[in-house]
């Protein structure tokens, strides 16, 4: 197998024991849902606004954490202390949030994890995906996780076979750090290096990138003159 890029400098203690860096999307399978088993019925730690959607059980929300009207929030969920939850975002059920995370208005989180300080603060898809320590979504960025014939997620790898990731539903891996220009797509299965940076407009296929990196967008403009 391919070596990974580096990731994650270092993972939450529910998460640092069983992580494996080998196939570090196996954190998003039992892992996850275990943490979030483990979850009070109710742990919310804030004064809920008015118009605030809360579905479901087991919903824990840390303190210091902001949520404005009109956001919708699915249980089960951890949702870390400090953070900012923008109207119109929806957080649905298996998902764990960071401290000082920012998820942003019409932002959806499907079953991923957000480590601390991660943003996904504009018209971001998130499913099925590990955003790491810092790690920020240029507005419109999507983190697509299904294939479209639902085969199985592989990781391409150059010269060798690709990795089988055993899911279905596999979005992406970003490091600590990493930032998407606005309107990237990153399709099922791509794994990005910490301090990678993406142009806009970037569409990745599955893949291995490497770390302190920038992935650009080459494109030709051409202006001509208006007739008639």
């Amino acid at each position: 197998m391919s070596e990974l890029p580096r990731l994650f400098a270092s993972l939450p203690a529910e998460f640092a024991a069983p992580a494996n860096t080998a196939a570090p999307w196996d954190l998003l399978g039992a892992p996850l849902e275990e943490v979030l088993a483990r979850l009070p019925s109710q742990a919310i730690e804030i004064a809920m606004p008015p118009d605030v959607h809360l579905i479901g059980d087991r919903i824990a929300i840390g303190p210091g954490t902001r949520i404005l009207p009109g956001a919708i929030i699915e249980g089960p969920v951890r949702i870390g202390r400090d953070v900012l939850i923008r109207g119109g975002a929806y957080i649905r059920g298996g998902s764990w949030i960071g401290d000082g995370c920012l998820i942003g208005a019409s932002s959806e989180i499907k079953r991923s994890i957000l480590l601390d300080g991660a943003k996904a603060p504009h018209l971001n898809y998130v499913g099925d995906s590990i955003l790491g320590a810092g790690a920020n979504l240029g507005a419109g960025t999507i983190l697509s996780n299904f294939r479209h014939d639902g085969r199985e997620v592989r990781i391409p790898v150059d010269g060798a076979e690709p990795i089988a990731t055993d899911r279905r539903k596999l979005g992406a891996i970003l490091g600590d750090r990493c930032l998407t220009g606005c309107n990237a797509v990153l399709n099922p299965g791509t794994i990005v290096g910490s301090g990678t940076h993406l142009y806009a407009g970037v569409n990745l296929r599955a893949g291995l990138y490497p770390a302190d990196s920038l992935i650009k967008l080459r494109q030709r403009i051409e202006v001509v003159e208006r007739r008639g």
